[in-house]
């Protein structure tokens, strides 16, 4: 009687102390989710590699006084000509400008040989390292610099480029939490049919999020971790697509309880039992993998690592406490209309994965071999990726600061219109100055400001501190002509102690670093996810299997991205960091789901079934979530292709596809279908690989 009393006792205070402490989590951390936008930076160095020269450049402007400066190019244009009203509207405005701000130098117009163009380039240091001052800057610029009767006027340059990349950036986190919460939203009333379940998952994804962005702030704070709009973007995303995967499996498994346990809390105590190791396994490669973005020389990539991994265990958290427990003192109602009721049977029909389950196992070697071969063929897609990505193409609309750049390659053919920057050491200063002008490809060089930097700008390689050179190169930005100098530049700059950087260095730095990260991270990535696996189903072949399996889906969901960026989607070119990050969320998401096949199918096994009929089972159970899982997955991830940044319409593009691939072909047909070909063999050399003994026979007393 008394432990009757004790049970119903326990039953009611644990689900109840839960949603208490989680109360109390939020009333601490809900000011710091706040502050996470706040420390969000887009700066120049946040995306650049930590060691590379044009890091050091960016680096060093903002040391010296005044801080970075920040650079701007007004452009004037009229077919046929400008005219003398022209010119003197365009001197006007700028006097406006200058007479307004803190600029450097005087601005000087540039006159194109054509007569048709006339640019100013206007420099400041008086926003200093502030980045809504240096965008209030550009945009006061812009209200100055106005157009009349066929004169346009744009504002260009560096500084202006980087305002419009901030302002998409500054709407990420909102934007993207709307649309994916919209989606999930719409998705979960489909899958559940239930006016009220589909609240539960989704508010406590809600909470998860939170959290995360609590977590991510004392990140910042505490480990100085860099956290850019994208990371920030990308974890929002993780939280409540990963999040949302763990509550179908847990809600499908709770289910599936109550029809066995009379009382919601010993049904809730099975189901986390039951998937309990695979949800934990699954955010647990997850994890592994963003966290060997650490490796990354990229310093966005490797702020990335942390942040999404603090937004997958938030979400892990709250999935498998905070759920549980709402769902317990919801009871069965919930469930309404279809509530699963003690001792019921769910209605027998036929599935749509029994049946894709059953035809595969029909002719397993032939349905594995097409597979194979269809996932080879669209492998071969990627050969039609582009080189990598331009600024001026990093837009999917086009903004004022890529107009004025097209504006001046267009009136300026015979130079550069984006200088390269080089830092020199002051006492070098005018021997840097004249090795750059005699550096072949280069057509005018001029020293700009000079000062002293903090102590972490290596005074004893500056001397008196440092100079600002401009050069100028007659080949256009992020061509191979460009390039050349480029490299010429600093080869012949190295024993002067220069730094070259500037837009075009950094482009051509991240794809060196993108080259340099992909070749470490790729087999740490592997590696990791491999022992994870090697833990949860005690198998050597098991792990490897999901592993070819999920790096054939990322191949051909790159290859499928090479046959719709360019010819339908016209973009002029790929990320450099897709590569490399595709694989990282496609390997580390896509072996969730054979997590939860694998785990059910080892489940089956270990209870006594063959094993084509484990793995027929584990599909047969498990196919529904799964695919329901995939399209929670893959719907959050193509919320980034509405964002008007191509690099992360590419990235949404690829996992979205590469998750749909992996939930409706790999996991259906071509796992089950070498589980039921490697039968045993597919948990050498777990003791699941040996044949059971037969039992012993009863043997008889002989006659008398």
């Amino acid at each position: 009687m008394g432990d009757a009393r004790t049970d119903g006792r326990r039953r009611r205070l644990v689900p109840w102390s839960v949603v208490g402490l989680w109360l109390a989590a939020l009333v601490l951390v809900g000011p710091l989710a706040g502050e996470f936008g706040e420390v969000q930076q887009n700066r120049a160095v946040d995306y650049l590699p930590d060691g590379a020269d044009s890091t050091q450049v960016a680096r060093i402007q903002g040391e010296l006084p005044g801080g970075e400066s920040t650079d701007l190019v007004l452009v004037y244009h009229r077919d046929g000509g400008l005219t003398a009203a022209d010119r003197e509207t365009a001197a006007a405005q700028v006097a406006e400008v200058e007479g307004a701000y803190d600029l450097t130098d005087s601005p000087r117009g540039v006159p194109s040989a054509d007569g048709g163009t006339l640019m100013y380039p206007v420099s400041s240091t008086q926003p200093g390292q502030d980045e809504e001052a240096r965008n209030a800057f550009v945009d006061g610029v812009r209200e100055i610099t106005r157009g009349t009767d066929g004169l346009s006027a744009e504002v260009g340059g560096p500084g202006a480029l980087a305002a419009d990349m901030g302002e998409v950036f500054e709407t990420i986190d909102g934007t993207l939490l709307l649309a994916t919460l919209g989606v999930v939203t719409v998705l979960l009333v489909l899958i559940y049919r239930s006016p009220f379940l589909w609240l539960v998952p989704l508010t406590v994804a809600g909470v998860a999020a939170t959290v995360a962005m609590a977590a991510g702030y004392g990140l910042h704070e505490l480990l100085d971790v860099t956290v850019t709009g994208q990371s920030g973007g990308i974890m929002t995303v993780l939280v409540l697509g990963a999040g949302t995967d763990y509550a179908l499996l847990l809600v499908s498994r709770y289910r599936e309880e109550l029809r066995r346990h009379e009382q919601p809390y010993d049904a809730m105590r099975a189901a986390l039992r039951g998937c309990g190791p695979a949800i934990l396994a699954s955010s647990g490669t997850v994890a592994a993998g963003l966290l060997c973005l650490l490796a990354a020389d990229l310093n966005s990539s490797s702020g990335m690592g942390p942040v999404g991994t603090v937004g997958v265990l938030a979400a892990l958290v709250a999935m498998t406490t905070l759920l549980p427990a709402v769902l317990v003192l919801l009871g069965r109602r919930v469930f309404w209309p279809m509530v699963p009721a003690f001792g019921s049977t769910p209605k027998a029909r036929r599935s749509l994965f029994a049946a894709m389950g059953t035809s595969a196992a029909r002719r397993p070697a032939a349905v594995l071999t097409g597979g194979a071969l269809l996932l080879g063929a669209l492998a071969l897609g990627a050969l039609a990726l582009t080189g990598d990505l331009k600024q001026e193409d990093s837009f999917t609309d086009r903004p004022e600061s890529i107009a004025a750049m097209e504006t001046l390659a267009e009136g300026y053919p015979e130079r550069s219109s984006r200088p390269l920057t080089v830092m020199a050491p002051t006492d070098r200063a005018d021997a840097v100055l004249r090795e750059a002008r005699t550096t072949e490809g280069v057509v005018d060089a001029t020293a700009g400001r000079s000062g002293w930097g903090s102590p972490r700008s290596s005074e004893a390689e500056s001397g008196g501190g440092w100079t600002e050179i401009s050069v100028f190169t007659g080949a256009a930005p992020e061509t191979a002509g460009e390039t050349r100098t480029l490299e010429a530049l600093r080869a012949g700059l190295d024993d002067h102690g220069a730094h070259v950087g500037g837009l075009s260095a950094q482009r051509l730095d991240l794809a060196h670093s993108e080259s340099r990260d992909r070749s470490v991270i790729v087999p740490l990535v592997l590696a990791a996810v491999f022992v994870i696996l090697l833990v949860l189903l005690r198998s050597l072949v098991a792990p490897l299997l999901l592993l070819a399996a999920v790096v054939a889906v990322w191949g051909a969901a790159l290859g499928i991205g090479g046959l719709v960026f360019e010819p339908l989607l016209g973009f002029a070119g790929t990320d450099p960091g897709l590569g490399l990050l595709s694989f990282v969320f496609l390997v580390a998401l896509g072996v969730d789901y054979g997590i939860f096949l694998m785990h059910r199918m080892r489940e089956e096994s270990l209870n006594g079934a063959d094993p084509e009929a484990a793995a027929l089972t584990a599909l047969r159970t498990t196919g529904g979530v799964i695919a329901s899982a995939g399209v929670v997955l893959a719907a959050t991830f193509a919320v980034l292709t509405t964002l008007p940044l191509v690099a992360l319409v590419e990235l949404g593009f690829v996992i979205a596809v590469g998750v749909l691939l992996d939930t409706f072909l790999v996991r259906t047909y071509l796992v089950t279908t070498a589980s039921v070909l490697l039968r045993r063999r597919m948990w050498w050399p777990g003791r699941l690989s040996r044949a059971p003994e037969p039992a012993p026979r009863e043997r008889r007393p002989e006659p008398v």
